[in-house]
């Protein structure tokens, strides 16, 4: 899934703060309000409701409506958007490791040789 670059620096900006990461982990278990969602918290309901409405412009949080109720419920989509952006990178770095663990092998080699060559 390719992300466009708003709603990719969204998620990020989201995620890098670590209350709206532990509020998605909460959600990750199921929906909640928002007075389920402050209890763990030293702060306001208020504070949390501006979490979510971070969360939820980046499009990570959404809102159900049930009956008095407003149950907040996380949203799939725009975490797999992201993973599938660092999915990119990570066989970047695979490909780097790979092409120096063939150097290491290749200098572990020649030392050895010459180990092998100055004990005869």
């Amino acid at each position: 899934m390719v992300m466009e670059s708003d709603q990719l620096d969204a998620v990020f900006t989201a995620l890098a703060d670590p209350t709206r990461r532990a509020i998605l982990a909460r959600l990750a278990e199921g929906e909640a309000s928002v007075a389920e969602l402050a209890m763990p918290f030293k702060m306001s309901q208020p504070a949390i409701s501006k979490h979510l409405k971070m969360l939820e412009r980046a499009g990570l949080v959404s809102t159900a409506v049930d009956a008095q109720r407003r149950p907040r419920r996380i949203e799939g989509a725009p975490l797999a958007g992201a993973v599938g952006w660092l999915e990119q990178y990570r066989e970047v770095w695979e490909r780097n490791y790979e092409r120096l663990d063939a150097l290491l092998d290749e200098m572990k080699a020649v030392e050895a040789k010459a180990r092998k060559g100055s004990r005869q």
